[in-house]
Parts: structure tokens; C-alpha cells; sequence
């Protein structure tokens, strides 16, 4: 009777124990508001999903920048776009920083409810921080956090029905519709299908392999019609093949950069862990959850922008197969068990409202700003005055150039520039390319320059004749032709 008891106890401390962890999660961010706001591609989401909302269409070419305009580009991000600028338009910066926070902690709520299917509490804890510490670095306001609840959703229901040896419900194809729309990501939710197929039969017995490989090809299929359901249509696939084109130039942006082990890190500390694991335990693994975790490894030694990808994936691969290795956790001492049924419901209403009204207390007492290293303001002023209309600037500032419809010669949309444009760029502005940065300033008509206090271009075009410091903060640098000096050169 004590075990029979005891089992609706531990169902409702389970069911409640995402809930918790997302209430966490959301005030923690909340908290940390500010730390959200660190990217410059921020700002140009937001005037994108301005303009979407004012015109109620989406664009097909650029009308922002300096080098590029007329030519095409997809917005393949406009639905979290459209949320920013809502947000935005209503509630200031403590919009966006809601909006993002609300759905990390959707993310880790949905995490831990597929990690305790197969682990107990404490150790689907232990992956769900792991995860949240993997991906801080690039949990920002911008559309791919808007997704992350997406991919976690899909990629969950796929090794969900993977484990049971089934085909996924097709009533999962509205996800894939909804993250086509909000992120370019999507096309890593389309190639999981077929890897967790695989999955799937690979353990399925010879006889049942057949139909229910006939099954995940009829999702995959469907999955690829849903991924097409956007504004775009099929161009939805060849915005997103655009960005995965970009060859060499991923090794100059940052977030595309593979992953630096030149001092200790949370992703070095976890690679080591997984090697550790598989070293001392005899974790036996399918072939293609092998390949699962080495691709997703890959995809994060690659990319930085992958790690946080790495922390969803790898712990939902493994979780079935670690089901076993931990014994289960002793029941909680009396006082701290929920009881079941209506009492647990009204906990789970209580933590909501005591989020919410926590939140909502520290919204309308703190004032969330934009950080300041990205936004060149006074700089900005400066050229401003001088009615400066073609201008070099530094690949962070562009962003704020679009916010100030001043049409910047490079910006974030690096799918635009292409790669080409972006190695030739990077290679004048890191100050690689003396001759190239001379170059593009007299072919392109540059007459004045925004660059970080801190960029070699700056510091060469102090000694080139023909151009003049005019002005200098910790943020940004301003150069001018200087008429005068050439005329006399």
C-alpha cells in the first residue's frame, strides 16, 4: 500500500518538475535581461519586423544596405521578427527580453520533461544545466532562441518514437511549419528525420522494417512539404541553402567560427565528460545514435553557434540508453511530497502566478537597455551632421546603421554579402589588406568611415593621406576625405 501510494506522489513531482524548471529559468533571464541584448543583428530583426508589419508582406530583396541593394534576399526569419518588433513597439526593450526569456525556459521545461522519461529528476537536471550553461553564451534576442523550444520539441518527439519503435504522428508537422517561419534552423529538424529514422530501424526487428521505413520516408516527405509552408514557399529551402554557402567566410564571423580550446570551457568540460563516460562505462550504443553524436559534435567543433545544438541533442540520444546505469533515487522524505491530483494542479497554477507576478514587479522596475558597445550613437550623430550618406563602417555597427536608416556597406544579413564580399571585407577592415581596404573606399565612393576604436583600418587610415580622424570615443572611430590633403597630394 506504502509503494501503491507513493506512485501519484511521484507522478505529480515529475509532471511539476518542468514547470519548476522553466519558472526558474524564465526569472533567472529575467534577472539577466540585459545580457540578452548583447548582438547588433538585434536591431535590424526588429526594423525588419517593422517593416513586415507596415507593408503586411515579406521582402524578397535588399532595401537596406549600401553594396547590396536591389539584389535578393529572404527574410526566412520574419515570423520572429514580426514577435520582436511587436514586443518592442509595446513594451520597449523588456519586450524582446521577455519574449526570449519565455522561450529559453520553454526550451529547458520541454528538455527535462523528455530526459525524465528515461532518467530520474536529479540526473535530467544535471543535463538540462549542462545544456542551459553550453548555450549561454549565445542566448540572445535574436530568432534562433525564438526556436529553440521547437527544436527541442521535434527533435524529442522524434527519439521518442524512435525509442517506442514507431513512425512519428503526423501531427507533428505543424512544428515544423512554425520553425520553417520563425528560423533557418529548420533545416537541421528535416535532416533528424532521417537520422533518428535510422534509428528506429535499426532496432526494429527485420520483419517490421519495411512498413516502418515506409512510414518515417511518408513524415519525412511531409515534413519537407511542411517546411515550405511560409510566405516563400519552396525559395524557403534556397534561403536556407544560401546561408550554408558561405565556405570560408564562416571562419571571420563570429558565431561561425569553430570552437576555441585554447583555455578550458563548458564544451571542452562536456567533450571531456562524453570521452570520460565512454571510457570507463560499457555504454553500448546503436550505430546510428553513434553517428548522431558524432555529427552533432561535429556541427559544434565547427560552429560555435552549434554547441547549443550539441547540449539539446546529445543528452536526448543518450538518455534511453543511460536509463539504466544510474540506480533509481529514493523516494522524498514526507515533508517535502506533493500530493496528487487537484492540490498538484494548483501548485503548478501557484508557480505560474508567482513567475508572473515576479516578472512583471521587476519589468516595471528595471529599465533593460540595449548595450552600448553595439550602439555608436554619438558617433552616429556626428555623421550625421555632416550628412554623410556612403559609409564603411565596422561589421557590429551595421545593425544600428539600418535602426538609423543610414544604409550600411556591410551588416549581419551575411547570406546577402556572400563569400567573396565578406573574406575581401574582413580582410581590409582587420587591416590584412592594406591595398583592398584602398580599394573598396575609392570604388564604392566611401566618403566617411565607422569603425570600433579598436580596428586596424582605423589606425591605418590615421597615416593614409586624403582621409581625417574627426572623431573618437571608446565605441567608435569617424574618418572623413579630408579635400584639403588630397588636393595638395
Amino acid at each position: 500500500m506504502s509503494i501503491a501510494a507513493s506512485l501519484p506522489v511521484a507522478r505529480a513531482q515529475r509532471n511539476l518538475a518542468p514547470l519548476c524548471v522553466a519558472a526558474a529559468s524564465f526569472l533567472l533571464l529575467l534577472v539577466s535581461g540585459d545580457s540578452l541584448l548583447h548582438d547588433p543583428d538585434t536591431l535590424w530583426q526588429i526594423k525588419v519586423g517593422q517593416w513586415i508589419l507596415d507593408h503586411r508582406a515579406v521582402p524578397w530583396t535588399d532595401f537596406y544596405s549600401l553594396t547590396r541593394q536591389g539584389e535578393v534576399w529572404l527574410s526566412t526569419s520574419w515570423l520572429s521578427q514580426v514577435l520582436f518588433a511587436t514586443t518592442y513597439s509595446h513594451w520597449g526593450w523588456a519586450g524582446p527580453v521577455i519574449l526570449t526569456a519565455a522561450a529559453i525556459a520553454l526550451a529547458m521545461g520541454l528538455l527535462l520533461a523528455f530526459l525524465q522519461r528515461h532518467l530520474d529528476l536529479p540526473y535530467a537536471l544535471v543535463f538540462c544545466l549542462l545544456a542551459m550553461t553550453l548555450a549561454a553564451p549565445h542566448l540572445l534576442a535574436r530568432p534562433h532562441v525564438l526556436a529553440l523550444p521547437v527544436m527541442v520539441a521535434w527533435s524529442g518527439a522524434l527519439m521518442t518514437a524512435a525509442d517506442r519503435g514507431r513512425a512519428p504522428s503526423f501531427l507533428l508537422l505543424p512544428l515544423m511549419v512554425l520553425w520553417a517561419n520563425l528560423h533557418g534552423g529548420f533545416v537541421l529538424g528535416l535532416a533528424l528525420v532521417g537520422a533518428i529514422g535510422l534509428e528506429a530501424l535499426w532496432c526494429a526487428a527485420p520483419a517490421r522494417r519495411p512498413a516502418l521505413m515506409l512510414r518515417w520516408a511518408a513524415f519525412g516527405v511531409g515534413a519537407l512539404a511542411a517546411s515550405c509552408c511560409t510566405p516563400y514557399g519552396v525559395d524557403t529551402l534556397l534561403g536556407a541553402a544560401r546561408i550554408l554557402s558561405l565556405g570560408k567566410s564562416f571562419s571571420v564571423i563570429a558565431e561561425w567560427r569553430p570552437a576555441d580550446f585554447s583555455a578550458f570551457n563548458p564544451f571542452a568540460g562536456a567533450l571531456l565528460g562524453l570521452l570520460g563516460l565512454a571510457l570507463t562505462r560499457s555504454l553500448t550504443l546503436s550505430p546510428p545514435r553513434v553517428l548522431l553524436i558524432l555529427g552533432t559534435t561535429w556541427m559544434a567543433l565547427a560552429h560555435v553557434r552549434s554547441i547549443e545544438t550539441f547540449g539539446v541533442i546529445v543528452p536526448l540520444v543518450l538518455a534511453q540508453p543511460l536509463s539504466g546505469w544510474f540506480r533509481s533515487v529514493p523516494d522524498a522524505s514526507r515533508g517535502l511530497r506533493m500530493a496528487p491530483g487537484a492540490p498538484g494542479a494548483l501548485a503548478a497554477v501557484a508557480i505560474m502566478l508567482a513567475a508572473a507576478s515576479a516578472s512583471a514587479a521587476f519589468a516595471a522596475r528595471h529599465s533593460f537597455a540595449f548595450s552600448a558597445t553595439q550602439t555608436p550613437v554619438a558617433a552616429v550623430d556626428v555623421l550625421a551632421e555632416r550628412k554623410a550618406a556612403r559609409i564603411f563602417n565596422s561589421y557590429g555597427f551595421g545593425g544600428y546603421l539600418i535602426v538609423r536608416d543610414i544604409r550600411p556597406f556591410v551588416d549581419g544579413r551575411s547570406e546577402l554579402y556572400g563569400e567573396k564580399f565578406l573574406m575581401d571585407y574582413f580582410a581590409a577592415e582587420d587591416g590584412r589588406d592594406v591595398a583592398g581596404l584602398l580599394r573598396m573606399l575609392d570604388e564604392n565612393g566611401i566618403d566617411a568611415t565607422l569603425l570600433t576604436a579598436d580596428s586596424p583600418a582605423a589606425q591605418m587610415l590615421d597615416h593614409v593621406a586624403g582621409w581625417k580622424r574627426i572623431y573618437t570615443d571608446k565605441i567608435a572611430v569617424v574618418h572623413v576625405r579630408d579635400n584639403q590633403a588630397a588636393a595638395s597630394k
